[in-house]
């Protein structure tokens, strides 16, 4: 079997992921080109947000693949180098340029000697093997929309999570999450980045068959804005937007139900006042320069993309609406994680290993840099880098220092579902009777998540249910039929 992301890690003179400024034949035949995006010189050198990275420290030039992919006679030859990979990338911090530089000055041999002699490898790889049990599959085919909500599904891949739990994970972009629900249900893709309200929706046949899927892992928190188009600065009170048409990037989102939450608390009814479009995050910034909507709530980078482009300027950030809320996540079939109990096990660590990693502010500028090839968000890293680190134009003229504008939390409160199940009911998405609790639980499987969480070293909450202030209004999670009941707008 073949494996292209587990090059020898005692090899200086390649590399062990494809980066943004990889030259590696796949890497040249996927290079972003601006062309694609239709960006112009002058908007390439849009000032105010090149200069918001002015004072950051150089990146440094990727270094370059060599040879053909690595080839393994079985698939325990392939755990073992997925193991050495990953003692390897831990070492030096994940950090290509030092590892590079420290096996080019010692030799690879001398190198792999020296690590040997402190860290026992042997031990380790039969630990791993023993504890993990028998993969019944190390192919997997995982879908993304390109978005940065998908980063630790993403950056898993070239930063090498998957392969430290032996899985060979074919990353798969998708144009848009109706694409993603129904390749997920005809058991296209083993597993699949979606909106925290897709698996609760599948699993109660909302807008789809009805089939169980289990979330065992939130992707991000915040992340999302509203954007209005550049000729609406006058316009930045909602009770002014009425007529307009907004996008959101699915039904059931985090998006669309955060934009009818805002707009109702300013007065405005969404179903009557403005109208509210689905259009996948890769057409929002066109749609908004056509004119075609007038704003959004969209996930980014195509928040920052539209003032990238001096389209459109970000409005509030959704964690000004609910700080903390959740919004993509990692999710399966049960069918899938029953049939495949060790992989399903193996791939969760990946991901809430690799949402750690992204948890922390000094691996974000290296992650905007591993995440921006066309083959995942196909972005200017500038833009990505401003979502990332938060520091970013807001298209109003100024810069916004704002570390928390997206953050990454694998937890599946059982009270964010039991919130999503309200706003679902709220706005006649469901209808009748609803069990909150029972869905919440059958769906988030926030157990799986705290026992991996604490396997990995990591703290898990202590509960699963918490309040949370909305726009300044309560929600109780013993209370959700009352709580839908509150709103002065509602259909139900």
């Amino acid at each position: 079997m073949t494996y292209k992301s587990l090059n020898d890690p005692f090899n200086p003179a390649i590399s062990l992921r494809h980066e943004a400024s990889c030259d590696c034949p796949l890497c040249k035949t996927a290079r972003h080109n601006p062309a694609d995006d239709g960006l112009s010189a002058g908007q390439r050198q849009a000032t105010l947000e090149r200069a918001v990275f002015d004072s950051a420290a150089p990146q440094a030039s990727s270094p370059l693949h060599g040879g053909e992919n690595e080839s393994f006679a079985s698939a325990d030859e392939m755990m073992d180098r997925a193991i050495e990979s990953a003692v390897v990338r831990s070492v030096f911090g994940h950090n290509e340029m030092s590892r590079r530089s420290f096996l080019g000055l010692l030799g690879s041999g001398t190198a792999a000697a020296l690590l040997g002699s402190i860290f026992p490898m042997d031990a380790a790889k039969a630990a791993l093997k023993d504890s993990m049990g028998k993969l019944e599959k190390s192919k997997l085919d995982v879908g993304f929309v390109p978005i940065t909500c998908a980063t630790p599904i993403i950056m898993a891949h070239p930063m090498g999570f998957y392969a430290k739990y032996g899985l060979d994970v074919n990353v798969i972009k998708t144009a848009g999450w109706a694409v993603a629900r129904d390749k997920s249900l005809s058991n296209e893709y083993d597993a699949a980045h979606m909106l925290t309200p897709m698996p609760l929706a599948m699993s109660m046949g909302a807008g789809s068959t009805a089939k169980p899927f289990i979330m065992p892992a939130v992707e991000n928190i915040n992340g999302q804005a509203i954007v209005l188009h550049v000729d609406h600065k006058d316009k930045r009170d909602p009770k002014q937007w009425k007529g307009f048409k907004f996008g959101v990037p699915f039904e059931y989102s985090m998006h669309n139900f955060l934009l009818r939450y805002y707009v109702a608390e300013h007065g405005l009814d969404p179903d009557k006042d403005i109208q509210i479009r689905v259009v996948p995050p890769p057409e929002m910034v066109a749609n908004l320069r056509a004119g075609n909507l007038d704003g959004y709530l969209s996930p980014d980078p195509f928040n920052q993309r539209a003032v990238w482009e001096k389209v459109g300027f970000i409005h509030t950030l959704t964690k000004d609406i609910w700080e903390g809320h959740p919004c993509c996540a990692f999710a399966c079939s049960k069918e899938f994680a029953v049939q495949n109990p060790n992989t399903y096990g193996a791939l969760l660590r990946a991901i809430i290993d690799a949402t750690h990693y992204s948890a922390k502010p000094e691996n974000r500028m290296e992650i905007a840099e591993a995440i921006a090839p066309k083959n995942y968000l196909n972005q200017p890293v500038p833009v990505i880098q401003q979502v990332l680190t938060g520091r970013y134009a807001d298209g109003l003229g100024g810069v916004q220092n704002v570390p928390n504008r997206i953050d990454f939390d694998p937890f599946p409160w059982h009270s964010m579902g039991v919130w999503i199940l309200t706003q679902m009911k709220r706005w006649g998405y469901i209808k009748g009777d609803v069990n909150y609790r029972q869905i919440a639980e059958e769906v988030y499987l926030a157990a799986d998540t705290a026992k991996i969480m604490k396997e990995l070293g990591y703290e898990p909450p202590a509960k699963t249910y918490r309040n949370y202030t909305i726009m300044g209004k309560e929600f109780d999670y013993t209370k959700p039929e009352e709580y839908v009941q509150s709103f002065a707008i509602r259909r139900t």
